[in-house]
């Protein structure tokens, strides 16, 4: 059976692609991030694919990780979380919390602000879904097998058909990448390419 998408009905959910999670330069730049996400082309695979769905009239949503100077209220109860505020990470108003060149919000787009892995957690982003009459949502993003794979489960259980993007998602490596999408996921999320998603959507 052919992938297909009713834009209609789908959103696009771009997440945590910001400098200091795969820039060069970027707060978690030593991980290994950067490398991987260009060598998924995540950038220009999900730039394309959004500039599709823009056109087909299918949301576009940026899921951006914020915290303000400090660090205030960021519950410290995970090693991640805790990495976020040692490396003085996604600070609003720096370079660091930008979405990265290219991935820039644009006119029409609908920005979530978040601050725990899950996109759905303490957010306004299931409002929006349902207020869109959304009910299919196509995740972007990094880290793999932790931002989207936490978004996909929950959007999985709160009932979205969710489609995680293979090359339009990246993490630390290979290993780390294919254990979130082939392991983690599976069962959970359809995993499609972007092209396959572009060409659903008639591009």
């Amino acid at each position: 059976m052919a992938f297909e998408l009713d834009p209609a009905r789908s959103a696009l959910i771009i997440q945590d692609l910001q400098n200091d999670v795969i820039a060069e330069g970027g707060a978690f730049a030593d991980s290994g991030a950067p490398a991987h996400a260009q060598s998924q082309n995540v950038v220009e695979n999900v730039k394309s694919l959004a500039a599709a769905a823009r056109k087909a009239g299918m949301a576009v949503i940026h899921v951006h990780y914020v915290v303000e100077e400090g660090a205030p209220g960021l519950k410290l109860n995970a090693p991640l979380f805790q990495g976020v505020a040692e490396a003085k990470a996604l600070v609003r108003g720096t370079w660091g919390v930008a979405a990265v060149a290219g991935l820039e919000p644009q006119a029409g787009d609908l920005v979530v602000e978040k601050m725990r892995m899950n996109a759905f957690h303490d957010t306004h982003l299931e409002t929006i879904l349902k207020g869109l009459g959304v009910d299919t949502i196509v995740i972007s993003g990094a880290w793999t097998n932790f931002s989207v794979e936490h978004t996909a489960r929950h959007g999985a259980d709160a009932g979205y058909r969710a489609i995680v993007l293979t090359d339009g998602t990246s993490t630390i490596n290979d290993e780390w990448h294919n254990a979130g999408l082939n392991y983690a996921l599976e069962n959970i999320a359809e995993r499609v390419t972007c092209a396959d998603a572009e060409a659903a959507l008639g591009g």
